[in-house]
């Protein structure tokens, strides 16, 4: 199971931003802009569905986000990564003695993000999985961190949606990756219900990519459900 982050930042651009960036990365995203709808969405999450990791704004419509992380201590453990224009070390002081996991000074990396929260989810004990970046089969070979593809050793040009659809594919292959959080992860929470440009990139992708784009063997069909990326295994 993914692990789950409530993003509270009220920037919306950024918001889009990074939960696109995650929902690649194989988190599942849950957002808020205003320290009542982070309240909200804490208190109406099953006992059996926490979150796993938080990433807290400070500076919030409604108030200010350090009320928020006192809030989050008093109810558990889950980890805190403040992510904040405040430079200076006396909020970053006051906040990690407060008890954030992190303090991350924007404008940051995704990568530095990303190290940071993988950081605090091993040190809550939190599981951490591991995603691919790798990927080779069947003639077709993808480095993610190079962003390079390659098809009997020639290189592949992709846009930048087919690369972040392939990204996602390669990060869980050998598993099924739901319609909908393949719409979620490339292309933003609010097209879960615009599953033709799944069909109209995922036929860019086989056209480009498989040896028979008719008789798909690596970007695989999982009927009614989604899409799965054939296992190394097989």
């Amino acid at each position: 199971m993914s692990p789950t982050v409530l993003l509270v930042e009220d920037d919306r651009e950024l918001r889009s931003t990074l939960v696109q960036a995650l929902s690649v990365e194989g988190y599942t995203v849950a957002t808020a802009a205003s320290v009542a709808d982070a309240r909200a969405q804490a208190a109406h999450r099953r006992p059996d569905r926490p979150m796993d990791i938080v990433l807290l704004d400070l500076s919030l419509p409604d108030g200010d986000g350090e009320t928020l992380l006192a809030d989050l201590r008093n109810g558990g453990q889950t980890p805190v990564l403040v992510i904040s224009a405040r430079h200076t070390d006396n909020p970053k002081i006051r906040l990690l003695d407060a008890g954030a996991d992190d303090y991350l000074v924007k404008p940051f990396s995704l990568g530095e993000l990303l190290a940071r929260m993988r950081v605090a989810l091993r040190h809550r004990g939190a599981p951490v999985r591991v995603l691919l970046t790798h990927y080779e089969k069947d003639g077709l070979s993808v480095d993610l961190d190079k962003r390079r593809v390659l098809r009997d050793g020639k290189a592949v040009h992709l846009t930048p949606t087919e690369f972040n659809l392939l990204a996602r594919l390669v990060q869980n292959a050998g598993q099924v990756v739901t319609h909908r959080q393949l719409l979620t992860s490339v292309w933003g929470p609010e097209y879960i219900d615009h599953t033709h440009y799944l069909r109209l990139y995922m036929g860019q992708l086989r056209a480009k990519l498989e040896a028979r784009p008719a008789e798909p063997q690596v970007l695989l069909t999982e009927p009614g459900v989604g899409y799965r990326l054939a296992d190394l295994q097989d």
